[in-house]
Order: C-alpha cells, then sequence, then structure tokens
C-alpha cells in the first residue's frame, strides 16, 4: 500500500529531514495551490490513499500534540449577506461541513477550519484546529472516492504569539507526525 499512498504536505519546512523514505506532494500554501497540485498530482499517478500531514493552530489541543481531523470546514466563506449559512458554499447545500477521513483512535479526533489567512484569533465556535489546506485536500478526495486520512502537529494556540510559536515548533512538528504517520502505517 505505501507505493499506492500519497503523503501530502504544505511546505518542506514542515518535512524537515524526518520523510526522506517517502515520496510527498508539497503543495505550497492556501487551498488555490493545495487544489491545483493535489488534482495534478492524483490525475496524473492515481494513488489510492492520501494523507494529509501538517502543522494547524489551536486554542483547544495542546501544542505540541498530534491530533486527527476527520471534519472540514472552509472558515472564510461566508456569503450570509446572500442568505447563505456561515461556511456554505452558495448553491451547494451541505457544504458547510465536509465529514471524510479515518479516524484513528490514538489520537484526538478534530474539526479542521481551513482558510487563506494565519488565524490568530484564538477563538472558534465551530471547529478547534485551524490549517490553511486541508478542506481542499479532504473535499477532492471525498469527490474522488480516495481514502483520506488527516494528521495535524499543533504547532501554536492560534493566537497573538501563533506567528513566533509556528516557526519554533517545525522540528518538533516534523519529528512527531514522521512516528504517527509510521504508526498509521502499520
Amino acid at each position: 500500500m505505501k507505493n499506492k499512498t500519497l503523503i501530502v504536505m504544505a511546505l518542506k519546512e514542515e518535512a524537515k529531514s524526518y520523510f526522506n523514505d517517502y515520496k510527498i506532494l508539497f503543495t505550497g500554501v492556501g487551498k488555490i495551490n493545495a487544489t491545483y497540485k493535489f488534482v495534478e498530482e492524483i490525475q496524473k499517478n492515481k494513488p489510492e490513499h492520501i494523507i494529509n500531514l501538517g502543522s494547524a493552530g489551536s486554542p483547544f489541543f495542546k501544542a505540541g500534540s498530534v491530533v486527527n481531523a476527520t471534519k472540514f470546514i472552509q472558515r472564510d466563506m461566508d456569503v450570509q449577506a446572500l442568505g447563505f449559512a456561515q461556511y456554505q458554499t452558495p448553491y451547494e447545500p451541505g457544504s458547510e461541513l465536509v465529514k471524510y477521513g479515518e479516524r484513528y483512535s490514538s489520537y484526538q479526533e478534530a474539526i479542521c477550519g481551513t482558510g487563506d489567512s494565519f488565524d490568530t484569533s484564538g477563538h472558534h465556535d465551530q471547529y478547534n484546529v485551524v490549517d490553511m489546506e486541508a478542506f481542499a485536500l479532504a473535499k477532492i478526495s471525498k469527490v474522488e472516492g480516495l481514502k483520506f486520512s488527516c494528521l495535524k502537529f499543533i504547532s501554536d494556540g492560534a493566537d497573538g504569539a501563533a506567528h513566533k510559536d509556528w516557526s519554533l515548533a517545525l522540528e518538533d512538528g516534523a519529528q512527531k507526525l514522521s512516528q504517527a504517520l509510521k504508526k498509521i502505517l502499520e
């Protein structure tokens, strides 16, 4: 299964040197970059299992932990002024929450709010981790019928210190995500 598994991360900085034994797709930051690179790769190589690894902020989970995201919200989709629910893509009923992904009981379950901003608000009602790519990867995987897994390293509290905490946590995050990957692939 390892050769039909695609590891997807936003940045090489999140991998450090811990993933040298794996082929990794680095998408770049944000939903558009992730979508473009991901679709290009799945059309070309037809993987069977997508594993999204990366950093995320959270005021809910302890910094330094790894969580398993299985639900995804597009946190910057807001067309409420036109009568749509918050996070709903217009004219796409039920799009507020994408429920998709493998559940690994050894990790706390998370709801990931994806957006094209580095969230430092520290307050989230509908989701408990924030990132910038996972919603796009989960939605495409669901639409394409691909097995999908998402593990996030909590690098910061998604608060006013997030920009400092994130860069300092990358080494620890890469090490812990590497261990988590080996565990789920066993």
